[in-house]
């Protein structure tokens, strides 16, 4: 895999608080950093492929015996 270096900047309180957590997983900042970036992307990948997935399917719903015509009202259903 290649590497990139990029240049961020953060307010110095965020960063000192960064500091104290990556010190505290034992890890550096930016491989920290560099875990949470990759975490994000794999969940927007895996919340993409959800979509797709889910999306695929509402376009393959299958004939519940209605024919896509509803025969009852609002009022039918909630009859009081």
């Amino acid at each position: 895999m290649e590497y990139q270096n990029i240049t961020l900047s953060l307010p110095k309180d965020v960063l000192l608080k960064v500091k104290h957590i990556a010190v505290e997983k034992q890890i550096s900042v930016s491989g920290l950093l560099a875990r949470t970036l990759e975490d994000m992307v794999r969940k927007e990948d895996s919340y993409k492929k959800a979509r797709q997935r889910h999306m695929a399917i509402l376009s393959n719903v299958p004939n519940l015996g209605t024919n896509g015509s509803i025969s009852w009202s609002r009022g039918d259903i909630h009859e009081r």
